[in-house]
């Protein structure tokens, strides 16, 4: 639980900055090499392990193994689990599924964190639009990221766009995070809220934005296993994070490819 206290935002040199760049290509090239692996007939189990071997055969640490327990590299839910799923060698993908896939890397102790939800071969129209709207969500909110900002733009600049997209469950339990020299950090980042309201955003603050949205009811249940959190309702769920810092000219986010080029301008 996050503590109701004023959070102090760890502020970032353009140095560490550039090193938290260097752990958010790891996860992002990660990434791209799982949402590549997404098939029919994989399990989560080797999903994880291709994580681990990208991860570690470019000299980074994986943030999530051991992170409170966790067992695996990455979290791997499926279809109505929301987040934190853990791999496993007897869940295999099957066509129609879809699966979020959270990312975390460690570079010279900074870290960089990120999540993708990818169909298994074709899904229904309501589910890519599931995808889209939840994507596109995060990117608002990663826009909303500027210097003079307040932190609940962000969360309101996502509310609102999913809002307007129609009947959508956005997920208030669990939300985005500060992040640097720890993978969760002070403050957080609600996906839902009014605008204008807490600290202003100053070059050198870092956040992960992460959307949760569910295709019914915003409620979770947590399973039995502590960790996997799915819909209340067992309809689908996707979830999409990046990791970006605050600068002088935008948002720059550390572990997009491209840095969030398509934010440029905006």
């Amino acid at each position: 639980m996050w503590k109701k206290r004023k959070p102090a935002i760890q502020i970032k040199t353009r140095g560490e900055l550039d090193v938290m760049r260097e752990a958010g290509l790891v996860v992002g090239r990660t990434l791209q090499r799982l949402t590549e692996a997404v098939k029919p007939g994989i399990t989560t189990a080797d999903l994880d392990a291709i994580a681990e071997e990208s991860i570690r055969s470019e000299g980074a640490t994986p943030s999530f193994k051991g992170y409170q327990g966790f067992p695996a590299c990455i979290c791997t839910s499926v279809n109505e689990e929301i987040v934190h799923g853990i791999p496993s060698p007897s869940k295999v993908l099957a066509e129609g599924d879809v699966i979020s896939i959270d990312c975390g890397a460690i570079v010279d102790g900074w870290h960089g964190d990120s999540a993708v939800t990818v169909p298994v071969g074709e899904i229904t129209p309501d589910e890519r639009r599931l995808l889209e709207v939840c994507e596109e969500s995060m990117w608002r909110g990663l826009a909303a990221g500027k210097a003079g900002a307040r932190l609940s733009d962000i969360g309101h600049a996502i509310e609102s766009y999913v809002r307007g997209q129609g009947e959508y469950g956005i997920v208030e339990e669990y939300v985005g995070h500060g992040i640097g020299t720890e993978m969760h950090m002070d403050p957080a980042v609600p996906n839902y809220g009014l605008p204008g309201r807490g600290p202003v955003l100053v070059p050198g603050m870092c956040f992960a934005v992460e959307p949760m949205v569910n295709l019914g009811t915003a409620e979770t249940l947590l399973l039995d296993d502590e960790w996997t959190v799915i819909t209340g309702d067992g309809r689908r769920s996707a979830h999409f994070e990046h990791t970006f810092a605050v600068t002088e000219d935008g948002p720059w986010v550390l572990t997009a490819l491209d840095g969030g080029a398509r934010l440029k301008g905006a």
